[in-house]
């Protein structure tokens, strides 16, 4: 399967304590999203990747503290319920 994030220009993104805000200019809802949910969306940065290759850029870019592919899943599943990420 892969996965698809919305363009940059799509998002508009504000850092909150502990959340980031995410307001998704196509659908005009505005997210409150923890670690690593926006890391995933930057590490798509609009583009698309399968699952090994997603988690290989998040390894590179970012220290995440159980990166597994099952959690993974688990975070692309609440993004594409959100409408934040496409699965294809």
């Amino acid at each position: 399967m892969r996965y698809r994030g919305p363009a940059a220009d799509a998002l508009l993104q504000a850092p909150l304590d502990l959340f980031t805000a995410v307001f998704h200019r196509p659908s005009g809802i505005t997210h409150l999203l923890a670690e690593p949910a926006p890391q995933i969306l930057a590490a798509l940065g609009g583009g698309e990747m399968d699952l090994d290759a997603l988690l290989a850029a998040l390894a590179v870019e970012h220290e995440l503290v159980g990166a597994t592919r099952e959690a993974l899943v688990e975070r692309l599943g609440e993004l594409t319920a959100a409408g934040l990420v496409e699965a294809r």
